[in-house]
C-alpha cells in the first residue's frame, strides 16, 4: 500500500488543532501535531508596568483565566519577595480547584464523551445505554453537566468579582474580602456539586470511591455494585475498556507535574506534590525549573541553536510556507526529555495510590488519562470542602497586605502552577520597571509539542504513531487519544492560516 497523508482539522478542542499523519498499510507511521495560531501574548507584555500582568494574561484563555493570574503573580511575588497571608492562598486554591471542576466536568461530558455517541458505535450492545447518558443536549450526564460546571464558577465569581478573566489576586494577595455571605454560598455550591458527583458520576459516596486503592478494588466495585455499574464512571469504562482504550495512547511515559493546592502556610509544599515521573527508571524525582526549555527548530519563529532556559529564551515570529516547519507551538522539554503533563501526571506524582495502580498495571493509557480527569474532580471537591471550613475558621483575618513601592524592584522570576489541563508556567524579567521578557509554557505547549533540535517527537505524535486508523475519513481512535489529553490550542497559540482540511467530528 502506498504511504498516503491525511489531513485532519479535530474540532470539540479549545481552539484550531491540526494533524498530519502518515499512513502506511493502515498504520501511523509520522506525525505532526499542528498548532495553527500565533500566540502574541508574550509581545503584549513587553514594555508594559508588571502588574497588567494581573489583567493581560488571564485573558490568555477563556477557560484557565484564573491559573494564568495566579501563575502570574506568583511570579511577580518571588521578583519582589513577597509572602501572601494564609487566607489570600486559600481563596486562591478555592477559585483554582472551582476552575479545575468546572473544565474537568465540562471536557468529559461535553468534549470527549460525546465521541462514543458516534454513529459507528450503532451496532455496540452498550451504545443504547450511551445515547442516554452522554448525547449532546438530550442525554442526561451531559444535560447535567451543563448545569453543574456552570453553577460550579459561581464560586469564583463571589470571591473575584467575574468569571472568566478575573483580576482578583494580586502580589500580596487577593483583593475580594470573605465574608459570611460568601462562604454560605460557597458551601451550597459545593454540596449541590458532591451529590451530583455522588449520584451521577461514581454512584457511591464521596468518601468511599477516595478510598478505593486499587485496581481491583475498583472493578470489584463495578462488577459487584450495580449503582456503580451504570454511573458515568462506570459507563466510561465498560466501554472504552470494550474499545481497548486502555491498551493505545501512551505517548511519552515521563510525566510532569507543578503540585497541586499550594499550603497556606508552607508555599512550596502543595496536597499533590510536584515532580517527575522518570519512566526509564520508575521512580519521582523533585522539580527542577532550570532544566526546563523552549525548542523552536520545527516552530514557525526566528531560530537559535537548541534548547533556551524561558527566561533566555524569545518569541519572535517567522512563518515560513517553503520549509520543514509545521506549527506555531513551540517544543518544551525537561531536561531534554519529552514530557506529558495533565491530571494523570498529577496525580501519579501526587501518589494517588488507586492511579499508580492502574498505572503500574496497564500504563498512560488513552483510557487512564481520562479517568485519572473524573477521578481529580473527587480531589478537587475534598480539598474544596477543606479550604472552605479553613477559612471560615479565620474568616477576619488578612486577605491582602500590598508590597511598598520600594519593593516593587527589577529582577526576574517564575509562577508555577497545576492548570485544569497539566503544568502552567509564567518567566518574567522586569527591567527599569517595566516588563524585559515574558514566557508562557502552557500544559498543551508541552503535550502538542513539535520535533525538537533532537529530532523527538512531541508527546501527542508519539502516542498516534503505531494507531491504526481503519477509516481514513472517520479516525474515532485518533479523536479518543487526542481528546483525552484536553486540548487548549487558544492558550498555546493565535493567528489561523487558511487551507483546505478534513472536518472530523460528530
Amino acid at each position: 500500500m502506498v504511504k498516503k497523508t491525511l489531513n485532519i482539522d479535530l474540532n470539540r478542542v479549545e481552539g484550531d488543532l491540526e494533524f498530519e499523519l502518515d499512513v502506511e498499510h493502515g498504520k501511523v507511521v509520522d506525525a505532526r501535531c499542528i498548532g495553527v495560531m500565533y500566540r502574541g501574548f508574550e509581545q503584549i507584555m513587553i514594555g508594559r508596568t508588571p502588574r497588567d500582568a494581573a489583567v493581560i494574561t488571564p485573558r490568555v484563555c477563556g477557560i484557565c483565566g484564573t491559573a494564568h493570574l495566579y501563575a502570574a503573580t506568583l511570579a511577580l511575588e518571588q521578583i519582589w519577595g513577597i509572602h501572601v497571608p494564609p487566607n489570600a492562598t486559600l481563596i486562591r486554591n478555592l477559585c483554582l480547584l472551582t476552575e479545575s471542576i468546572q473544565n474537568d466536568i465540562r471536557q468529559s461530558f461535553l468534549m470527549f464523551l460525546v465521541d462514543f455517541c458516534h454513529e459507528d458505535y450503532r451496532h455496540h450492545p452498550l451504545y443504547q445505554d450511551i445515547l442516554a447518558a452522554f448525547e449532546p443536549f438530550k442525554g442526561r450526564h451531559h444535560l447535567g453537566a451543563l448545569e453543574q460546571s456552570r453553577d460550579a464558577v459561581g464560586i469564583i465569581a463571589l470571591f473575584g468579582g467575574q468569571w472568566p478573566h478575573s483580576s482578583y489576586m494580586l502580589p500580596g494577595g487577593v483583593v475580594g474580602k470573605p465574608s459570611q455571605r460568601k462562604i454560605i454560598e460557597t458551601k451550597d455550591v459545593i454540596a449541590k456539586l458532591i451529590r451530583w458527583y455522588e449520584q451521577a458520576v461514581i454512584g457511591d459516596t464521596l468518601e468511599n470511591w477516595m478510598s478505593v486503592s486499587s485496581k481491583r478494588q475498583l472493578f470489584d466495585g463495578l462488577d459487584d455494585n450495580a449503582h456503580q455499574a451504570n454511573s458515568a464512571l462506570g459507563l466510561f469504562t465498560r466501554f472504552a475498556r470494550s474499545l481497548d482504550l486502555h491498551k493505545i495512547g501512551f505517548g511519552s511515559r515521563h510525566m510532569l507535574s507543578f503540585g497541586a493546592v499550594i499550603d497556606p502556610v508552607k508555599s512550596d509544599h502543595h496536597a499533590l506534590r510536584s515532580g517527575v515521573y522518570d519512566a526509564d527508571t520508575e521512580t519521582i524525582q523533585p522539580l527542577d525549573q532550570s532544566l526546563i526549555s523552549e525548542h523552536v527548530r520545527y516552530s514557525w519563529f526566528r531560530q537559535y541553536q537548541g534548547g533556551r532556559h524561558p527566561h533566555k529564551g524569545e518569541t519572535i515570529p517567522d512563518y515560513q510556507t517553503q520549509s520543514d516547519r509545521y506549527t506555531w507551538a513551540k517544543a518544551p522539554r525537561y531536561d531534554g526529555k519529552v514530557m506529558q503533563t495533565g491530571p494523570l501526571a498529577e496525580l501519579l506524582i501526587g501518589e494517588d495510590s488507586l492511579i499508580q495502580s492502574l498505572h503500574q498495571e496497564e500504563g498512560p493509557s488513552t483510557w487512564l488519562r481520562q479517568f485519572a480527569r473524573l477521578r481529580r474532580i473527587g480531589f478537587s471537591l475534598m480539598q474544596m470542602k477543606k479550604c472552605v471550613q479553613d477559612l471560615s475558621e479565620d474568616i477576619s483575618g488578612d486577605f491582602f497586605l500590598p508590597p511598598k513601592p520600594q519593593d516593587e524592584i527589577d529582577g526576574k522570576g517564575f509562577g508555577m502552577i497545576q492548570a485544569a489541563r497539566g503544568g502552567l508556567g509564567h518567566w518574567i524579567s522586569i527591567k527599569n520597571g517595566v516588563i524585559d521578557n515574558y514566557q508562557i509554557i502552557t500544559p498543551t505547549a508541552w503535550n502538542a509539542s513539535p520535533r525538537d533540535s533532537d529530532g523527538q517527537h512531541g508527546h501527542w505524535e508519539q502516542s498516534v504513531i503505531g494507531l491504526q486508523v481503519d477509516d481514513a475519513d472517520n479516525p474515532l481512535q485518533l479523536s479518543h487519544v487526542i481528546r483525552s489529553h484536553d486540548p487548549c490550542l487558544v492558550c498555546t497559540v493565535h493567528m489561523l492560516p487558511t487551507g483546505k482540511k478534513l472536518r472530523f467530528g460528530v
